[in-house]
């Protein structure tokens, strides 16, 4: 990494190539700078099924990284619903939004960055600045020197470990199981209820949703598409969380596990209890979920981002909770605001303000998502505004869960 010409505009290394760091990569890219993206992982990134619910300002980050975008980018929603357990109808709302896939994210940025300067299976181990420059170092051996080293490295950065040791992530009390089905797999009924709404059942102090996203061929038609699932459940973290957490294989997992890796115990306790517990459409579509993963769900919030030369992006600098529906948005205007700020005739001083700016966005956005979650990991503590009825409920989660607008500039 250490033949390549200077561009004019200068040398950037990304750790990290998922979201925010394909981000970086294409947006710098196209501004004329010499970037490298470095992702820790040997093979193409995998979404393990996680849908995404998209905003204008995501479509805006996509168009400035040139990403090629076209009708089947994602599926159109016409609102939401809230079923009750018996399957009844607890109140509507009617929302239009665009539901992508992870995965679809992810090719279409992929796609814009330059193959001979995506470096998959090199990990950033540690590095070194300077006034002028930050050398690199990696696990395997080599070293890369660059004016600027973004640290888009995810939840357990190794380059916001090195910054700030003592940060880690905050358990919330509760995890997602997620995955992603064939909608042709699903009844007609459930069809009919699910197909074009984003959907809610709410067991007590827990969550479930799900909506449609677009197909592995990038079908949008109905019939189809996939349907994405995510349920919300408790989980003690010194007892449940840790059994959940622990593969076929006997290997202890960090954030999440694999979907392979689910023990057939805790798959078939999540299936009676969609039974027991959720609106039959629901139900279906979770016992629909063969090989689903779980998701533990975290906080976090960097008290700084720019270092030097050195800062911080997507969730390597905060995590919200998946509630606000802004993980994506936020990676890709972290990558375009830094990127604008970089290329700007003094970086040094326009970094100050570009931090100042996304510090506040990345709080509020914590805190929203917080919010959003209030009733799942601390009932006793939730906000007046969680009513104890759940028509009331449903009727907050449906009007605030993955919105845009909440943050006033």
């Amino acid at each position: 990494m250490t033949d390549r010409q200077d561009s004019e505009r200068g040398r950037v290394i990304v750790a990290g190539g998922s979201i925010a760091g394909l981000f970086a990569g294409a947006l710098l890219h196209r501004l004329g700078f010499a970037v490298e993206v470095c992702e820790r992982s040997g093979e193409a990134l995998a979404s393990r099924g996680a849908g995404i619910v998209s905003h204008p300002e995501l479509f805006d980050a996509l168009g400035q990284a040139g990403a090629a975008l076209d009708e089947t980018v994602g599926v159109p929603v016409v609102g939401r619903i809230t079923l009750h357990r018996d399957g009844t109808v607890l109140g509507e709302h009617g929302l239009p939004q665009l539901m992508m896939s992870w995965d679809r994210l992810y090719r279409l940025l992929r796609a814009a960055f330059p193959d001979d300067r995506h470096h998959a299976g090199r990990a950033v181990e540690a590095f070194d600045q300077r006034e002028r420059g930050v050398t690199v170092h990696f696990t395997d051996g080599a070293s890369g020197r660059a004016d600027w080293l973004i640290g888009a490295d995810g939840i357990r950065s190794t380059v916001r470990r090195q910054l700030l040791p003592e940060l880690e992530p905050a358990y919330a009390g509760y995890v997602a199981w997620r995955g992603l089905i064939e909608e042709s797999a699903m009844s007609a009924a459930a069809r009919a209820i699910l197909g074009d709404r984003l959907a809610f059942c709410l067991p007590a102090g827990e969550q479930m949703l799900g909506y449609p996203v677009p197909g592995a061929d990038e079908a949008i038609a109905p019939g189809r598409r996939r349907y994405n699932v995510v349920w919300y459940r408790p989980a003690a973290e010194t007892t449940l969380l840790p059994r959940l957490l622990t593969g076929r294989d006997g290997r202890r997992y960090d954030l999440a596990i694999p979907p392979r890796q689910v023990t057939p115990e805790a798959a078939h306790e999540l299936y009676a209890d969609a039974d027991a517990l959720l609106a039959p459409c629901c139900a279906e579509v979770v016992r629909l979920t063969h090989e689903p993963f779980i998701q533990a769900i975290y906080d976090l919030a960097s008290p700084r981002l720019v270092f030097g030369r050195v800062v911080l992006i997507g969730d390597a600098a905060f995590v919200a909770r998946p509630h606000a529906g802004m993980g994506a948005t936020k990676a890709g205007l972290d990558a375009l605001t830094l990127a604008r700020a970089l290329a700007k005739p003094n970086p040094a001083t326009s970094l100050l303000e570009w931090e100042r700016r996304r510090l506040r966005y990345g709080r509020a956005l914590v805190e929203r998502a917080r919010w959003l979650g209030a009733y799942l990991s601390e009932p006793a503590a939730a906000p007046e505004a969680w009513s104890t009825t759940v028509k009331e409920l449903a009727v907050t989660l449906m009007t605030e869960t993955a919105i845009s607008g909440w943050l006033q500039e």
